[in-house]
């Protein structure tokens, strides 16, 4: 059986966090997902009730069953599975939110990718609720959505321990732990000794290790982060000129800017908001 609900992503928000999709799926044996490091912006939560399935992380497969949990923040290298002679019943969320990062963060929720939770039922009943509500009413009544992503996030943050120490000893778990504070302060300076410093390794071995476990330089990672902001501010800050927006997501050089704009996204900053007005008036 598959319950899924996939929403509208609204690019100007005032919710301080939304649902993107919600879905339950049971004994799916071919559930299998595997996402680039850039694929997904957006964080998700997958909780298991029944049977068993399997989590890639750094080299090392985590096997997860009943009242197990994993969390991903945007922009990770993602790779789970269910077991196929056991399949999972599994309870999965993306959402996102502007404020998300800071709430995250200082909660420490990007220091593991495997949790578990005290009180799975309490978690599964929230779930239940916001997936009704997303199958029933669509995008009908955005507060309440934003309601029941909240009471599901934080259910979460009250029942969910670790089940394996997120400080990891290991160089490339550090990178890890890195990613969403890198990602937050994606617009400022980029400075590879600071980075380096606080994984404990040269910053040689840094840009070494980052290759290994994203499959991308630290740079590329950074210019990709400070894409998607600008995408979004593009969008939501229509009074700000384009060196303005390649000003703030850390670009003093607006030709350099539109350079690696076009790269990623295959248009002009100019042509993907002219792109996002024209089809918003014809909607």
């Amino acid at each position: 059986m598959q319950r899924q609900s996939h929403l509208l992503t609204l690019p100007s928000s005032p919710y301080f966090c939304m649902p993107e999709s919600v879905g339950f799926y049971r004994r799916w044996a071919e559930h299998t997902v595997s996402r680039n490091a850039d694929a997904m912006n957006n964080f998700n939560i997958h909780f298991v009730s029944g049977g068993k399935g399997y989590v890639e992380q750094d080299g090392v497969i985590h096997t997860l069953g009943p009242g197990d949990a994993f969390l991903y923040f945007p922009l990770q290298q993602q790779r789970y599975y269910s077991s196929k002679e056991e399949p999972w019943d599994i309870h999965w969320v993306h959402f996102y939110g502007d404020s998300l990062f800071d709430f995250m963060v200082k909660r420490e929720l990007h220091l593991s990718r495997i949790w578990s939770i005290r009180q799975p039922e309490l978690w599964m009943s929230a779930h239940e609720e916001l997936l009704t509500e997303a199958e029933q009413n669509r995008m009908l009544h955005p507060h309440r959505l934003s309601t029941l992503t909240y009471a599901l996030l934080t259910l979460f943050v009250e029942q969910a321990v670790p089940k394996a120490s997120g400080r990891s000893i290991s160089s490339g778990g550090r990178i890890l732990e890195l990613l969403p504070v890198m990602q937050q302060e994606a617009t400022e300076p980029f400075l590879l000794e600071r980075w380096s410093a606080l994984a404990g390794v040269t910053p040689h071995y840094f840009c070494k290790l980052f290759r290994q476990v994203m499959e991308m330089t630290p740079m590329d990672f950074i210019t990709r982060c400070r894409l998607q902001t600008a995408k979004q501010w593009l969008l939501e800050r229509q009074s700000l000129s384009i060196g303005d927006i390649a000003k703030e997501a850390g670009y003093p050089s607006v030709s350099y800017f539109n350079k690696r704009f076009m790269e990623h996204e295959g248009m002009t900053p100019s042509t993907y908001r002219q792109l996002y007005e024209t089809s918003n008036r014809h909607q």
